[in-house]
């Protein structure tokens, strides 16, 4: 039997639907695991992971009622060292921010050199005139966001300074003990200004804006290999030393949370 046939099998079984009925209701669950079998019938690394390692990636989209279409960009099941990783997109990003309803405005935008002044890193004052078209090259990428009871906060970091992130995390393809590679979509010139912007958005969320259990959930799944979704039980597999993360605790003690 072919891997791809695995795959049909486990996510059209009758335990498979059932699972993600009781998550986003009977009617949605099968489209949604034909979306799982359509993303993996397009990616040959993906067919070689276990489907129960895809499984437990969808699951974590599921659970936060995230697309895991690439034309969509809300979240995407990606493979890294033979196993499925969940990985957040900038649009899901937005989307989870948005329904904590504390966020009057949130975005994330590139810089272009014709639109920046200076950046004042005490006073993280981005002085710069974003009213007109970015021409030229990229300097740099900004997140920003204001929320209702007015509380604000912006980010820039500089090209350099994504680049470097981009160097930590991937730019160069990883060489594992099988002697396969993979290759960091920070290599692709298509996809380093949506890996950009996610970043700075992430980072921003991340250490200043206020959570819900649900946005949490996903800043904490993004780029790991799920072990047990329902548990938040993640295996972050580009870390150095591949520690695995039971997140459940910080979660539930994270006062910044919303209920």
């Amino acid at each position: 039997m072919s891997n791809i046939q695995l795959h049909s099998e486990f996510f059209n079984g009758t335990e498979t639907i059932q699972k993600f009925a009781k998550i986003i209701g009977e009617k949605r669950a099968r489209q949604f695991a034909t979306s799982i079998l359509t993303v993996v019938a397009d990616n040959q690394s993906l067919q070689n992971a276990s489907p129960h390692s895809v499984y437990q990636a969808a699951l974590i989209a599921a659970t936060l009622d995230l697309s895991i279409l690439p034309s969509i960009g809300e979240a995407w099941i990606v493979p890294y060292a033979g196993k499925a990783q969940f990985q957040l997109g900038y649009l899901g990003l937005i989307q989870l921010a948005d329904r904590t309803g504390r966020y009057k405005r949130i975005n994330a935008i590139p810089v272009y050199e014709n639109q920046f002044h200076s950046f004042n890193y005490l006073t993280e004052e981005l002085k710069g005139d974003f009213s007109i078209e970015g021409k030229g090259n990229v300097v740099g990428y900004c997140a920003y966001f204001i929320l209702h009871d007015g509380r604000e906060k912006t980010i820039f970091w500089t090209l350099e300074e994504v680049k470097q992130h981009a160097r930590k995390y991937g730019t160069y393809e990883k060489k594992y003990q099988n002697g396969s590679f993979v290759k960091s979509p920070w290599n692709d010139p298509v996809q380093f200004p949506k890996m950009a912007l996610k970043t700075v958005l992430k980072e921003l969320i991340k250490k200043w804006g206020p959570k819900s259990v649900e946005l949490e959930k996903a800043l904490q799944a993004d780029q790991a290999v799920v072990i047990d979704a329902e548990n938040n039980k993640f295996e972050y597999v580009d870390n150095p030393e591949n520690q695995t993360v039971d997140i459940s605790a910080e979660i539930l003690g994270n006062d910044e949370i919303l209920e």
